[in-house]
């Protein structure tokens, strides 16, 4: 499957004909077109407040699954007010596209800092009727397996976290609720055939604990430091679930700076999810995301554990918005993790062009390309990094 994105991203490159100083207005009328401050008149009253940014690009998209699909990344970026420099700044993204097939994606995974950081909430928010591609449960199903189901989805994951005596240490719960509804599967292909546990629908609803270590500098584009998040999640039908069963999940990252003065960044990040119990169909570690894996489909493989890793190389040239990135990676899904085993990993790599478009906050547009084993390839477009 190939994905053609159209966005401000062309309008950017096509100001590459002009002088250096009809560039730079031409681009600063440009970002200012699509950045909204909803506090700005506050902030004229009093410069000690953080001026709070939404930053938005327009995206048109097509695949074979939903058609042309039109929409908006965009990014909100704020503080408190009583922040200041020690506290890092908050992070809201949303995501929303509608296709021609009256499909629709909305998502916001958000990142927010109370005043002094003595208080972090995050966690994901989606509402969606999206369809996804099956291939079969296992490392190895076979790309003739295909087939497409649809279903719409709601996805609620607070989780709060406490400063602990550790700058960057932060210790909490939260709750997840996910919602598999109005499923539509394919008569007779492989999902009908051997209709898993939660494939006509399901309720995940449970309490999670959480750890979290973030030493980043800057949370939309990092150049130091390390990241750590663990979640281990008990879903009961007392609460509301249809299954019981219990998710765990991990993500570590580091950034080294490796040109002080270009700015140039190496980014490592593994991440890992295991489930174990009567687990719901939905609730499966999928393999290959716009964020990792990348040039797989989403659910390319599936089964209970999931392994990946990625190595990105963030080149940035001095006094320009325009950077480059080269990554690779590799990964698989697992039916128990102690079947892991190096010689049937699966690899990716990929290169991105990246476009600057606040400097300020570091925040980037991204589009990338990734490719696969066996002619696996997609494209990608979004605001900030994959990681």
């Amino acid at each position: 499957m190939k994905y053609f994105y159209l966005s401000v991203i062309l309008i950017i490159l096509s100001c590459s004909s002009l002088n250096a100083q009809e560039k730079k207005g031409t681009i600063e009328d440009l970002k200012e077109f699509f950045t909204f401050y909803p506090n700005r008149k506050a902030v004229e009253k009093d410069s000690s407040l953080y001026l709070q940014k939404f930053i938005a690009a327009p995206v048109i998209s097509y695949s074979p699954e939903t058609s042309f699909a039109f929409g908006t990344g965009a990014k909100y970026l704020f503080k408190f007010n009583g922040s200041g420099e020690e506290t890092r700044t908050s992070n809201m993204p949303i995501t929303l596209q509608y296709t021609l097939n009256n499909q629709f994606f909305l998502y916001s995974g958000f990142e927010v800092f109370t005043n002094q950081e003595k208080w972090v909430i995050e966690g994901n928010l989606l509402f969606q009727n999206y369809p996804r591609l099956y291939y079969g449960m296992g490392n190895n199903s076979p790309e003739s397996n295909e087939e497409q189901y649809n279903y719409y989805q709601f996805l609620f994951e607070p989780i709060f976290l406490k400063q602990t005596s550790l700058r960057y240490l932060f210790l909490g719960a939260g709750v997840r609720y996910n919602v598999i509804y109005d499923v539509e599967i394919e008569p007779g292909k492989l999902i009908d055939q051997t209709r898993p546990s939660g494939y006509d629908g399901s309720t995940s609803a449970g309490v999670e604990a959480a750890l979290l270590y973030d030493s980043r500098s800057n949370i939309l584009n990092a150049q130091d430091g390390w990241y750590l998040e663990f979640t281990h999640g008990k879903y009961f039908e007392a609460v509301g679930g249809t299954h019981k069963f219990n998710l765990t999940r991990f993500d570590l990252r580091h950034y080294i700076d490796v040109s002080p003065n270009n700015l140039d960044i190496l980014a490592i990040q593994t991440i890992g999810r295991f489930t174990r119990g009567d687990i719901p169909f939905s609730e499966f570690s999928f393999f290959g995301s716009s964020e990792i894996m990348r040039g797989y489909r989403e659910g390319r493989y599936v089964d209970r554990d999931l392994l990946a890793g990625q190595i990105e190389y963030r080149k940035n040239f001095k006094d320009s918005r325009i950077g480059l990135v080269a990554f690779v990676g590799g990964g698989d899904v697992y039916n128990n993790i102690s079947d892991f085993q190096f010689d049937s990993l699966k690899f990716n790599y990929g290169a991105g062009l990246r476009f600057m478009l606040d400097k300020s906050e570091n925040l980037n547009l991204r589009f990338d390309y990734g490719r696969g084993q066996n002619g696996a390839s997609s494209f990608y477009l979004s605001i900030a990094e994959a990681f």
